[in-house]
């Protein structure tokens, strides 16, 4: 296979076209937002009540719920709507910028809301360790660190500041609280040991089975731990239609993913509810493409087996069958026949942009969906959006 490169228009020059590259993603424009947001209640909000506003809206917006939540709101726009409407509600997914935004503003509201100083300086200081921490060059290079003091330090601040602030706090804040507690309590509630079943085509794939009760809507992840106080880790969820149970595609890209794909546990920790993800937006749609790179096909998978929303597939992967088996290339082939699949172990890396870009013209798709690494998602999603057409990937913030 060749692409050509002369049928990839320039991109954009017009400030719409400059504002979907970085750093102007929705995700930093909607923390922007709540940042400004609380600049223009400086001069009249009390501290300790914005403080509990913040706070909350940057726990709950992480919340299983609420995220299932947003995307069915979201995805509910009927596909005869304006493309731009429909283009901009799919971005539903960079709701991690109001959790930014909020969890910055609570922290520096702190310092002035209190009635203990002592406790409110600790607080403060953990709530900044815990900001530091989750900086995206420090989160990339240590994100079992990053996991680890999110989660304990998190634990921490949420009963430091019950003790802070359910004393000289009214019954609202009360309430606020105890839905705060219950949010971050809630999936621990459902944390459970279940039985796996893993087939291992090659060294560098396993594919997970479960089946304990739970068969998850498509575009929906799970996580799975060894060890649920240390470290979790997300995957997107393949149901099969008409079947009981789900499968994970898990490729080797660290230590914890190729100790599972060495070890072949026979049981793994879960934890919540199956959580929307950015595949669920296809249905925004009348047809999309599907860019995947590697285990990336994983979570595509589940929306080209169920055919809710016309698609094309295109794939890039290292000798397919060789590395995912038979069975599974056989399965994508089944439903996906004009599948554009590039063995980049016989033709080199291809070119995704230009790939995509002339699968959505062949097509008559209305957006492209990628899944792969950051740096292939991100560059594939800035590239197609610059040149006018609608784009979606992980943006890789939680």
């Amino acid at each position: 296979m060749t692409t050509t490169r002369s049928v990839l228009p320039a991109p954009g020059r017009s400030l719409r076209a400059r504002l979907k590259r970085r750093p102007f993603t929705h995700h930093n424009r909607l923390a922007a937002v709540i940042v400004l947001l609380n600049i223009v209640a400086i001069p009249f909000a009390e501290p300790a009540s914005m403080v509990l506003a913040d706070f909350a809206l940057a726990v709950l917006i992480r919340q299983q719920y609420v995220i299932n939540l947003l995307f069915r709101l979201a995805t509910s726009v009927p596909t005869h709507w304006p493309l731009r409407i429909r283009w901009t509600m799919g971005k539903v997914y960079h709701f991690g910028g109001a959790h930014v935004g909020a969890a910055l503003c609570a922290t520096a509201w702190f310092p002035f809301s209190a009635p203990s100083r002592v406790l409110t300086w600790i607080i403060a200081a953990i709530l900044v360790a815990m900001i530091v921490l989750a900086l995206p060059s420090l989160r990339a290079r240590r994100h079992d660190r990053f996991e680890r003091s999110h989660r304990f330090c998190g634990w921490t601040v949420l009963v430091l500041f019950a003790v802070h602030s359910v004393p000289s706090g009214g019954p609202l804040t009360v309430l606020v609280l105890l839905v705060v507690v219950a949010s971050v309590a809630l999936p621990w509630l459902r944390l459970r040991r279940v039985p796996v079943r893993i087939d291992r085509p090659s060294r560098h794939v396993a594919l997970v089975w479960f089946d304990y009760g739970v068969t998850p809507f498509a575009g929906s992840s799970t996580s799975v731990s060894r060890n649920p106080l240390l470290e979790w880790h997300s995957f997107a969820n393949v149901p099969a239609p008409g079947r009981a149970g789900f499968r994970l595609t898990i490729s080797r890209a660290g230590d914890w993913t190729g100790s599972l794909i060495d070890d072949l546990p026979s049981h793994l920790w879960v934890k919540g509810i199956p959580t929307a993800g950015v595949g669920n937006i296809d249905k925004l749609f009348r047809k999309v493409v599907w860019v995947a790179t590697g285990s990336g096909i994983g979570p595509c998978l589940p929306h080209l087996l169920s055919g809710d929303t016309p698609a094309l597939l295109v794939w890039s992967a290292r000798r397919p069958r060789d590395t995912y088996g038979d069975a599974l290339v056989d399965e994508i082939l089944a439903v996906q026949p004009d599948a554009i699949v590039w063995d980049t172990d016989r033709a080199g890396k291809p070119d995704l942009v230009t790939l995509a870009y002339q699968a959505c013209l062949s097509s008559g798709a209305e957006a492209v969906i990628c899944i792969s690494n950051k740096k292939t998602t991100w560059h594939v999603v800035e590239e197609l959006e610059t040149r006018g057409i609608p784009a979606f990937g992980a943006i890789w913030d939680s």
